[in-house]
């Protein structure tokens, strides 16, 4: 790693680095990654070096603070290098960037659209814990309750290595709030992520093959509604896909966000139909991840989180719900490295 910060640092003195600033800013963003992984790296290596004198001390001339101040920083440090070693497991092309993230509750009406909104403020506790903005680029509000489309733009170095994991279907099992019976229902939302590209991905879209509609933005809760039709849908007939964009003010700001979430989802198909025909001639059978349920959150009759690819599990539903994922995505992120 050494090597590749003090390459990077000879190529920005280099005289025209500057010539092409996306380039250039590429390069910045991967050396200031690869500088906070190299201090983050010395940084362990030095606790690790003092609790061991610590140890030894204690060991020698046993003394309650010392003893409880070594369990404290022991435990600091566990935690410090489980979050270094989730870090380093992201190592595929378009990990550090931002992420898209869709949320669709499935049939159901209010139900699932409730469970949708659960979803919604799961993720967006996530992203505030974990120090990433979250813009929401797309939100179309339920009947009566919940969503039933929403769109989040989420900002941060790493983000879509993290998020990647939770693409599928997530299954609901519960007393419902809006069942006078007190019946069990089980509703389903899915989760669609994707990489926010850079402008180093070209992806031609012909004008021919999409259809652009523009209607009235209309925000969550009691926030602005505009009195013009600013906001802006995109349908890519080829494949179907729809994505729309209201977070901005103008109709052409909407329009370039829709069409860059657009070519995110066209990349992103490539990709995958590029593996599952690597897949097909190796002789392997993959899971399709789109529509395929890869986790279960029953809260009755009794309460417990499953993912069904990694058979993680927690009985602390509420912790999840309030955003606490990083043991589920630890697990995916490391299953996936064992299968490659």
């Amino acid at each position: 790693m050494e090597e590749d910060i003090a390459e990077a640092e000879h190529k920005m003195a280099e005289p025209g680095f500057w010539d092409d600033g996306e380039a250039a800013q590429a390069v910045i963003n991967e050396n200031n990654a690869n500088k906070a992984a190299y201090d983050s790296f010395q940084k362990l290596a030095e606790e690790v070096d003092e609790l061991n004198m610590l140890t030894e001390m204690v060991a020698e001339e046993p003394d309650p603070d010392l003893e409880e101040e070594l369990v404290e920083r022991l435990h600091t440090l566990s935690e410090q290098m489980k979050s270094y070693e989730l870090s380093m497991l992201l190592d595929e092309p378009y990990d550090h960037n931002n992420a898209i993230l869709e949320l669709h509750p499935g049939a159901g009406g209010t139900e699932s659209q409730d469970w949708g909104s659960m979803l919604l403020r799961m993720y967006t506790r996530w992203s505030e814990q974990h120090g990433y903005q979250v813009e929401t680029l797309d939100y179309q509000a339920g009947d009566e309750a919940g969503i039933k489309s929403v769109t989040l733009l989420i900002k941060g170095y790493n983000a879509y290595g993290y998020l990647k994991s939770e693409k599928g279907v997530h299954r609901l099992v519960r007393i419902s709030p809006f069942d006078s019976a007190k019946r069990r229902h089980t509703s389903f939302c899915s989760v669609d992520v994707m990489p926010e590209l850079d402008g180093n991905i070209d992806i031609e879209v012909n004008p021919d093959d999409i259809r652009v509609d523009v209607f009235r933005a209309s925000g969550a809760g009691g926030q602005h509604i505009n009195k013009t039709s600013s906001a802006v849908r995109i349908t890519h007939e080829p494949t179907g896909i729809v994505v729309s964009s209201q977070a901005q003010r103008s109709q052409f700001q909407n329009r370039d966000t829709a069409m860059s979430m657009l070519k995110a989802k066209l990349y992103q198909l490539e990709l995958e139909k590029q593996e599952q025909e690597a897949a097909a001639l190796r002789g392997e059978q993959l899971e399709i991840g789109w529509g395929s349920q890869i986790r279960s959150y029953v809260f009755h009759p009794y309460s417990m989180v499953k993912d069904h690819r990694t058979n993680h599990e927690t009985g602390n539903v509420q912790a999840v719900m309030d955003g606490d994922l990083d043991g589920f995505i630890d697990a995916y992120l490391k299953l996936k490295l064992n299968h490659e």
